[in-house]
């Protein structure tokens, strides 16, 4: 049986172990201009040294009011390449491999002077009250992500990831909690979604995987639930999809989804496995899974047991950067150790 850290391949994809350094926003108030820096450089490339096989770059998105505050990451422009180039390339030598997320926050750009959406309702009363883009505009937002897509390819990046998950614009598309228009992106909410998976894919080499993170479950009153996603994972599966990274939530403040500081009820290790093993077994598609994961053995175990084919560890490699190291000790597997650090194992 597979575990942890077996090594994992999907088309091109050759990755050495299942452990993912999932996308997480760093908000460095030294990136004004979206261009990662000697902190991204750090911070990346010290969890390829410590062994994670697949580095997942945070959210970085398609134009700069298209950013959660102003010192989120982009790709909205060439100038931004070789920064990206310099943390891909600086990975590679430890054995990682490496994706980026790109995305658009839509009406969760907090610095945006009008933040924009598939609707005019705002996040909640405390965000700005966003724009319904036109449908002109949605198409010239298709394009956006085809853009940042062929500069993710030139920057050398393994696979690119979509956000399409947490309420971010791709999100605020296919939710009907959220989208209230009444042209060709309300009558087909997924429409979005398939026309940037589509162009996206069309300025991706033939065998680069596509994944794309999806909200499984919304928790607001009236929010989708788990066969609502299937069904739009599915038409993303058609338009060029390969693997789902699946997560939860994010539609609605913490208030209005009728949660509490701590989350959920529930919200225990490993509560969001049921989604992607019904992603996995209902579409036949290599999954994420994702969401209080850092334990070694139950991270171990959900590669064992097959509930999903990678493992996403979000705050335990922020703590940790060196997680996989330690998780091979404690699993009694091969240590792959950079010579300088071996006398410490």
């Amino acid at each position: 049986m597979p575990n942890l850290f077996t090594p994992y391949q999907f088309k091109s994809l050759e990755l050495k172990n299942r452990i993912v350094m999932p996308p997480m926003c760093q908000y460095s108030v030294t990136a004004k201009d979206g261009k990662p820096n000697d902190w991204h450089f750090v911070h990346y490339t010290s969890r390829a040294i410590g062994g994670t096989g697949l580095i997942i770059v945070e959210m970085t998105d398609v134009e700069p009011d298209g950013r959660i505050t102003d010192f989120d990451l982009g790709i909205w422009s060439d100038d931004h390449i070789p920064a990206f180039s310099r943390i891909i390339e600086g990975c590679h030598q430890y054995g990682a491999k490496v994706g980026i997320q790109i995305a658009h926050a839509g009406r969760k750009a907090q610095d945006a002077p009008v933040p924009v959406s598939s609707t005019s309702k705002p996040f909640d009363s405390t965000f700005k009250q966003p724009k319904a883009l036109t449908t002109d505009e949605v198409k010239e937002m298709v394009e956006k992500f085809r853009n940042a897509a062929r500069r993710a390819v030139k920057a050398g990046v393994d696979t690119i990831e979509l956000h399409g998950a947490h309420g971010y614009l791709i999100h605020q598309f296919h939710s009907p909690f959220i989208n209230d228009r009444t042209d060709e992106y309300g009558e087909d909410r997924a429409k979005f979604g398939v026309e940037v998976i589509q162009a996206v894919k069309s300025e991706m080499p033939s065998e680069m995987p596509l994944i794309i993170r999806v909200s499984a479950r919304e928790y607001v009153k009236g929010g989708y639930d788990v066969p609502y996603i299937l069904d739009v994972c599915k038409r993303y599966q058609q338009a060029g999809v390969d693997i789902f990274h699946v997560s939860s939530g994010g539609e609605a403040s913490l208030k209005e989804a009728g949660m509490g500081p701590h989350g959920r009820p529930g919200t225990h290790a490993g509560y969001q496995l049921p989604f992607a093993r019904e992603i996995k077994e209902n579409l036949q598609v290599p999954v994420i899974a994702v969401g209080k994961l850092e334990d070694y053995q139950l991270a171990n175990s959900v590669v064992g047991n097959e509930e999903a084919d990678m493992v996403a560890v979000g705050r335990g490699m922020l703590a940790d950067p060196y997680w996989a190291i330690h998780a091979a000790v404690q699993l009694e597997q091969k240590l792959e150790v950079p010579t300088q650090y071996l006398r410490a194992f």
